[in-house]
C-alpha cells in the first residue's frame, strides 16, 4: 500500500504508525497493495470549513473521509483492484477531547478514527443500526488485531 501521512498541525504524529495501521486495515480488507491512501491531520479551523462545505454542519469534527475511486473490499480469492482509495482527514484536537471523555489516549482515539475513516472509504456506513453494528464491530476487530500485532 502507498499511504502518505501528512501532519499540518503542531500535534506530534507518528506517521509510521498510522501508515502501518492503514496497511493492516487494507490488507485485511483485501485491497490491492498498489492502492493509494492519504491520511491528513489538520487543525480545527480547516476541519470546520470542510465540515460545513461537505456536510453542512457547523464546527470541527473528528474525522472525514473523501473517497476517490470508490474501491470496495475484496476477498482472499479476489482482491480489490489497485486505485486511489482517497483521503482520511483527522483533527487531533477534537480527537483529544473525545479521548478524554472515553478514558483512553488521544493516539488511541486517532487510530480508531483512522480505521473508521478507511472503512468509510471502502463503502461502509453507520446510518442504519445493522450497518452500524457491522462497521463498528469490524473497526474494533481491525484496531485490536493491529494493536495486538504491534504489542501495544
Amino acid at each position: 500500500m502507498t499511504t502518505e501521512v501528512i501532519n499540518e498541525t503542531t500535534t506530534p504524529i507518528d506517521a509510521a504508525e498510522f501508515a502501518a495501521l492503514a496497511d493492516h486495515v487494507l490488507s485485511n480488507m483485501h485491497v490491492s497493495p498498489l492502492a493509494e491512501l492519504n491520511i491528513l491531520f489538520i487543525d480545527p479551523e480547516p476541519m470546520a470549513e470542510l465540515h460545513v462545505r461537505w456536510l453542512g454542519l457547523e464546527g470541527p469534527t473528528d474525522v472525514m473521509s473523501f473517497p476517490m475511486d470508490e474501491l470496495r473490499p475484496g476477498t482472499a480469492e479476489n482482491e480489490a483492484p489497485p486505485g486511489t482509495l482517497g483521503d482520511v482527514v483527522l483533527c487531533p484536537q477534537v480527537a483529544a477531547r473525545q479521548a478524554l471523555e472515553a478514558g483512553h489516549s488521544a493516539v488511541e482515539e486517532m487510530l480508531l478514527l483512522t480505521v473508521h475513516g478507511i472503512l468509510h472509504l471502502l463503502g461502509y456506513d453507520h446510518a442504519e443500526p445493522a450497518e452500524k453494528k457491522e462497521m463498528f464491530d469490524l473497526q474494533r476487530t481491525l484496531l485490536l488485531t493491529f494493536l495486538a500485532e504491534r504489542g501495544k
